[in-house]
Order: structure tokens, then sequence, then C-alpha cells
């Protein structure tokens, strides 16, 4: 791994603290996340034409970025109840958000971008290693890292997930950008206000083990990860494959593509036919529940499983795992998530940090995101990247691609699997249909 040499460090506050969000209750699909780890993006910039005063800049936008997005320079807070629950919120205090200014002096950005898996030199580039989110009653809820390349510039983001999902998480680096290129006021506010469900009240009280806080982070194993990019006109030829096989045209473009990873992955783990295989699909709830607004900030996703015996899998088809998948997501709808809230909020569940089971695979992040017009002053990003704590086995991870249209796709496998795939001849021609 390259060498980061660290130049300043300092805490960056709001510049006026609202008085409208001093407190924000956390929900269900915050709560639910408390015991994992940090969400992690960065973007990658060419270095040329940046403002002289570049740390200055980025600060001092960051300060006012923050006056819009009061709960990112707070902290959580809790409050303990006599029957040992403990409830949750944030803290609008303005003690501030981390940011840190670094350099990486030998290395390029041909050093990031042309390898053919993500070089172990990109986690360096984040804050907040091995944190849980139930820290940020005493850790910062955000924090940057700008490290300087020899050609390039690293800006990254390191944001408490009991606070942010990755729909807010791009909302504030949206935003951000906007500030940094001289707007004085977003194009899109945040909204703060609580989903109203009825027989949910807050805050809401959950146990905790203590066991579970103190238990030490899960360290994944030696794991490598690959970005697949897609052309505009592959996805298109892919999608209508799945759709003619199974005679409709109900089957979406992400669905189709993550068909084609459920299959490949399990054929090269060599699963038993008749042993189940699963995908957890990410959900996101905004698109599904009326009185969620596009702006709303927090969690606002669900997921949901998907499950093919190998054989089937493997046998039956891109069309049908898409199918499957398809089905799934059609069925659920508002009712589904009301009523999965209120079934939490009488036996909370929380998720933990661990080894995915070999027969699974979890998604992540969408191509609905807008990655790629963060755009702070000096030009588009030519790259993303996620942090460490998006190392897991099995993890798939969904983004836009550079050009209008394309689509990346990220897997972190173990070296065995993801060189099968390689070298997987029903996978490559699947990829050049």
């Amino acid at each position: 791994m390259a060498s980061i040499r660290f130049i300043s460090s300092r805490i960056i506050q709001a510049g006026s603290r609202s008085k409208e969000t001093d407190r924000i209750d956390l929900t269900p699909w915050d709560l639910k996340h408390l015991l994992v780890g940090y969400l992690q993006a960065g973007l990658l910039f060419h270095k040329s034409k940046l403002p002289e005063a570049l740390i200055h800049h980025l600060q001092t936008s960051l300060s006012r970025t923050l006056d819009f997005f009061p709960p990112l320079a707070g902290r959580l807070a809790t409050i303990e109840h006599e029957d040992k629950t403990t409830s949750f919120f944030i803290d609008c205090n303005n003690a501030g958000a981390l940011f840190v200014h670094a350099t990486a002096e030998n290395v390029n950005i041909s050093d990031l971008v042309e390898p053919v898996y993500v070089p172990e030199t990109v986690d360096a580039f984040f804050q907040l290693d091995g944190v849980k989110n139930i820290e940020g009653t005493s850790k910062p809820l955000l924090a940057v890292q700008v490290t300087e390349l020899v050609d390039g510039i690293f800006i990254t983001c390191s944001a408490n997930h009991s606070v942010v999902d990755g729909a807010s998480f791009w909302h504030f680096f949206n935003s951000w950008s906007e500030i940094s290129r001289g707007f004085d006021y977003l194009s899109r506010p945040p909204i703060f206000k609580r989903p109203l469900i009825d027989d949910i009240h807050y805050p809401i009280r959950i146990p905790l083990q203590k066991e579970h806080i103190q238990e030490r982070f899960f360290q994944p194993g030696n794991l490598k990860v690959r970005v697949f990019n897609f052309r505009k006109e592959s996805i298109v030829r892919i999608k209508r494959k799945a759709n003619a096989e199974m005679n409709t045209d109900k089957i979406s473009s992400l669905q189709a593509l993550l068909s084609l990873f459920w299959q490949s992955i399990m054929r090269n783990r060599r699963m038993d036919p008749n042993q189940e295989t699963m995908i957890f699909l990410v959900i996101g709830v905004r698109q599904k529940l009326q009185q969620l607004p596009e702006e709303y900030f927090g969690n606002a996703i669900h997921i949901a499983e998907v499950s093919l015996k190998a054989g089937e899998l493997v046998e039956k088809g891109l069309g049908n795992a898409a199918w499957e998948i398809n089905q799934v997501v059609a069925n659920h709808r508002e009712e589904n998530f009301i009523n999965f809230v209120k079934w939490w909020v009488n036996s909370p569940l929380l998720f933990q940090t661990g080894p995915m089971m070999n027969n699974a695979l979890l998604t992540g992040n969408s191509p609905r995101f807008d990655i790629y017009g963060n755009d702070f002053g000096w030009g588009r990003p030519i790259a993303m990247s996620h942090g460490a704590e998006s190392k897991c086995d099995g993890l798939v991870t969904v983004s836009p691609g550079v050009e209008e249209g394309d689509i990346e796709i990220k897997v972190c496998l173990s070296p065995k699997t993801i060189q099968a795939m390689e070298n997987d001849e029903d996978f490559i021609a699947a990829l050049n249909i």
C-alpha cells in the first residue's frame, strides 16, 4: 500500500447553527444500522485548474453546506429508559465534521484506474475505518478526507449509516459540489421531517446488549474487488435477452444485470444444485412511500430476499433469474414497508457485521445516484470508489457509469471465485452479447 502523509486535521462546523432543526429522531430504517460501519465513497478528479487555496475553499464550502445539513454536523445522543431500553436521536449541536488533508506523493491517477483490481491504496483515502455507527455519540457523523496525488485529487466522505443511506449520502455530496461552484442555495434542500406512521411513537425504544456494542469489528479476509463497466448498448442487449427468454417487457436493465452476476458467482462458487441461493436487494422506499419525498434525509431502504436453488438459477437462464427479481420488487408495495416498520418496533433486529454466507449476495448503491455530476468547480470526476467498509465477500455494488446510460458493477469476492468468473465462458459470452 502506498504511503499516505497526513498534513492537517480539523473540525468544520456549520457557519450558522439551525434553530429549526435541533433534534431528529431515528426511524427503524436508521436504527437497523447502529452496529455496522459507516458509508464510504469518494471521487477522483484531475488536478488541473484547481483553486490555489484549494483546502481552504473546500473547508469553507463544506461549512456552508453543513448549514443546510445540520445532522451531519451533530452527534448521536441517547436516552436510557427504566425498562432497560435505549432511544437514539441526532443532536444537531454543531459539534462539527472531521476534515483531513493528506497527500500521496508517489501515487498517480493511472495507479488507481488502470489495474484490473481496485488497489488497496484506495482504502487509505477514507476516515473512520472500523467505527460502528453507534459510536456516533462521540465520533463525527461525517468525515472528509482530501488526498492530493501527483496528478489528481481524491475527495472522500465517510458518513454515519444510521444518519444517511446512499440516496442521502449522494444528496449531500451533490449539494457540497453546488456550494463549491458558487451556489448560494441548494437546488434540492433536504427534508428532515420523519414519516408519520400509525402506532409508531418517537423516540423508539430498543433493547441493546452490551456484548454487541463492545464486539470487535469483523475483519474480512483476502478479497479482490473488480469493476465491470457496461456500455449503454450492451445493457440494452442484455435486457432484451432476459425479456425475450420470459416473453415479457417488464424486466429492467438493473434486474437483468444483477441476474447475470448472481448466476455467474454462484456457478463459480460450485454450489450444490439443490442448495438454496439468495440475493438480497436494497429497495428504495422513497419511490414506494407517498409521504416520503425524494429529498427526504435519512435512511429509506428495505432489504428484500430473492432465492432460487443453484441448479435452477444456473440452468434456467438469465431471464428466469431476472423474472424472480422482478416479481419480488413488484410485490413490495407501500403497505409492505409500513407493516415492516410496525413489526420492527415490536421486535427490533439490528444488522451485524460478519462474514456473509457462501450462498448469498448483497447488493448496494444505485445507478440512479448522481455521482459523476459532482463538479466542485474544476470539472467532473473521472472515477468513483468505496472504502474498506464496503469489503464483504459477495457484495455487488451498482453505480452509474461515467457516460450517461452506462452502468458500473463492482464485485467483492474471494480471489478463487473472481478468477473463475474471469475464465467463465458463459459469463464472458454474456458480457459480449
